[in-house]
């Protein structure tokens, strides 16, 4: 009889601890698909945004400047600001959020 009362109080212990194991299961599953995906989805679309970048192109900085790309390096592009030509920026392609094509 009392072998019976441990057994039966270890069937409960392990079914508790499926259920814990399957919440968890669960949340990661959500965290996973409410801010994991998403951001991956905006780091893919910043990238080919930033690879379809070309000279002449008119772009706005995380700052908020709006300038002309002059050149464009690996990781560094030369911007142009403003209409005083001596005011060119080195600055990572990463700071541009977005591009307005030249028109050809």
């Amino acid at each position: 009889m009392l072998n019976n009362l441990f057994l039966a109080q270890g069937a409960n212990a392990s079914g508790g601890l499926m259920v814990t194991i399957i919440y968890f299961v669960i949340i990661g599953l959500v965290f996973y698909f409410i801010a994991i995906r998403p951001q991956k989805k905006q780091q893919r679309e910043h990238a080919s945004l930033l690879s379809s970048l070309a000279i002449g192109d008119s772009v706005l900085t995380t700052a908020g400047f709006y300038g002309v790309v002059i050149d464009i390096m690996d990781e560094v592009v030369i911007v142009e600001f403003g209409s005083n030509k001596n005011c060119r920026i080195p600055m990572k392609k990463e700071a541009i959020v977005d591009i307005e094509k030249a028109e050809k």
